[in-house]
């Protein structure tokens, strides 16, 4: 079935003025990014482009024809010359005020995509900028990939579509616990993070919130009998999503970190390579830091490693304990991401055996 660009305009392949009308050659100004990208898409992926856009009273008075199609042309035939076309061009003339069925977010202008059985609506996206274009999408049934929205750029959006958005979940029940994570690579550091051990939760949100991934862990244990349990299968839990989210691995940088915290040291460098090992090169003096035992930090990362089947090499040196399992928590954390950054431009394993 065939899939569907719903791509806006304004605001999306060229930047929108103050006054939200592109009448005039100097307000013309192409969103950066968007030729590589969207060039890098039109050839290498098979969706069909429609252009859907939103004209405020155009071939009125306060929206003559004549300001309009030169600029319009233009940016047809300047993109066309970076090998971008479109199979089709909607335009809706309505001023808000009117609540045309056909002005986006409404769907009219895109009902015959809708209704015709050929086309993958679900597996569609609508490019754009605003609410309403996300809302636009919402309406269609599709996906949306809103610019300027948690970081989004054109070089996000070529990832999303050729190489998948990066996001898995793991369950994992016992009769000592029962675990839910769920990891977005690419997100924004967003976290909710509950395992009953307040310290614990302080730790894992380092991870997220430094290593720019969206993290979800929600952690019932039975702290009853100790933490032990409870940070070990957590550990491995976290390890399997992270696994399981790279996927094939294909084009990430596959390593990755040191970072100062007030008067400690923290190095952690890993390596995606499929084979588990951990070096731990961190003492620490005190029986626990906050509500966390301090014998468990080796026991976490060792559990970590394995199951992410990384290579995990952690030093730290420093005083205060606390910075010091704060820091090497952030150091992982930078880490991670700068291994699993993606180059969809160069799309291939690193690794010289082919395989990781």
């Amino acid at each position: 079935m065939k899939k569907i660009l719903f791509i806006d305009r304004d605001g999306t392949l060229i930047e929108e003025p103050a006054d939200e009308q592109i009448d005039d050659f100097a307000k013309l100004k192409f969103t950066k990014g968007v030729f590589r990208n969207l060039g890098f898409i039109h050839s290498k992926l098979d969706f069909e482009f429609v252009m859907v856009s939103n004209q405020d009273g155009l071939g009125t008075n306060s929206f003559p024809e004549n300001t309009f199609w030169p600029v319009h042309n233009f940016i047809l035939q300047t993109l066309e010359g970076e090998g971008i076309t479109f199979d089709d061009i909607l335009i809706d003339r309505h001023f808000p005020e009117d609540n045309a069925p056909t002005r986006k977010p409404a769907i009219g202008m895109v009902e015959k995509y809708i209704n015709d059985k050929q086309y993958d609506i679900a597996g569609s996206y609508v490019i754009g900028d605003r609410e309403t274009d996300m809302l636009f999408a919402q309406n269609i049934g599709c996906k949306s990939l809103i610019l300027g929205k948690n970081g989004m750029d054109w070089d996000k959006i070529a990832e999303i579509l050729f190489a998948g958005e990066r996001i898995a979940e793991v369950m994992r029940t016992t009769k000592e616990t029962d675990i839910y994570v769920k990891l977005n690579l690419d997100g924004t550091g967003a976290c909710d993070i509950s395992t009953g051990l307040g310290f614990f939760d302080h730790m894992l949100e380092q991870i997220g919130k430094h290593g720019m991934m969206d993290l979800t862990v929600h952690t019932k244990g039975d702290l009853e009998v100790d933490e032990h349990h409870t940070i070990e299968d957590t550990a491995l839990a976290l390890g399997e999503c992270i696994l399981k989210a790279l996927g094939d691995k294909r084009g990430i940088e596959r390593y990755g970190y040191c970072l100062p915290m007030d008067d400690c040291l923290c190095s952690v460098a890993l390596d995606f390579g499929g084979r588990p090992w951990l070096v731990w090169d961190a003492r620490f003096e005190r029986e626990k830091i906050g509500d966390m035992p301090t014998e468990m930090f080796l026991h976490f990362f060792k559990s970590f490693s394995d199951s992410a089947r990384m290579n995990l090499n952690i030093k730290a040196e420093g005083n205060n304990e606390h910075h010091k399992i704060e820091g090497i928590f952030k150091a992982l954390a930078r880490s991670l991401k700068m291994a699993v950054k993606r180059d969809i431009y160069h799309f291939e394993l690193p690794s010289t055996k082919g395989v990781l």
